[in-house]
C-alpha cells in the first residue's frame, strides 16, 4: 500500500505545486482536500480519493488533467473505490449530478450522472452516490472562502450533498457557511 508520502511525490513529478489554484498551488489544494476528509472522519478510500479528486480535471478546472489513459496507474496508486470517485468528479457534468442529487434527497437506491466528455451515462448505487458526494463537497467547502465563484454557487447541490453525507458533513457546511460574508 502506497503512504500519503508516495502518493505526494507523484502528485510532485506531475509538477501540480506549479499549477495555480484558488489563491495557492494545486497541489496545496488536493492535500488541503484530503486533510479536511481526514479530519471529519473519511475513510482512507475517500481520503485518498480527496488527494485525486481532479487529476483529470474537471467541468470547473481544466489548467492541470492527466489524460484518462493512465486510469490504471491511479488505481494501482490509490486503489479502485477511491479512483473511481475521483473520475466521476472530474469528467461528470455538474447539472447532472444535481439532478441526482435532487432525487437521492427523496428517493432512491440508484442514479445516472453524465459523463461531459463522451455524453456516456455512468450509473450509481447510492453508497456511490454518497461517496462521490462527500468528496464533491469537501472539495468545495475546502475553496469556498477563496473562490471566485461565490457562496452561492451551487448552494442547493451543496446542501443536498452534505444531508447525504451526514451529520459530519451537515456539520462542517454549517462552520464554513457561518463566515459568509
Amino acid at each position: 500500500m502506497n503512504t500519503n508520502d508516495d502518493l505526494y511525490k507523484f502528485l510532485l513529478s506531475l509538477g501540480t505545486d506549479e499549477v495555480a489554484h484558488t489563491g495557492g498551488d494545486f497541489l496545496h489544494h488536493l492535500q488541503s482536500v484530503q486533510n479536511l476528509l481526514e479530519d471529519n472522519g473519511a475513510d482512507l478510500d475517500m481520503s485518498r480519493a480527496g488527494l485525486f479528486h481532479s487529476i483529470y480535471g474537471t467541468q470547473g478546472f481544466q489548467d492541470f488533467s492527466l489524460p484518462l489513459s493512465e486510469r490504471t496507474v491511479i488505481k494501482n496508486l490509490i486503489g479502485e473505490r477511491a479512483e473511481f470517485v475521483a473520475f466521476c468528479n472530474c469528467v461528470m457534468n455538474r447539472a447532472t449530478f444535481d439532478e441526482a442529487l435532487a432525487q437521492a434527497v427523496t428517493n432512491g437506491d440508484s442514479f445516472t450522472i453524465e459523463n461531459r466528455e463522451d455524453k456516456s451515462s455512468i450509473e450509481l448505487d447510492r453508497s456511490q452516490l454518497i461517496d462521490l458526494s462527500e468528496v464533491h463537497l469537501f472539495d468545495w467547502l475546502e475553496q469556498v472562502k477563496r473562490s471566485e465563484r461565490g457562496w452561492n454557487y451551487r448552494r442547493t447541490a451543496y446542501k443536498n450533498m452534505a444531508r447525504l453525507v451526514g451529520t459530519r458533513a451537515t456539520d462542517l457546511y454549517e462552520q464554513v457557511f457561518a463566515d459568509e460574508t
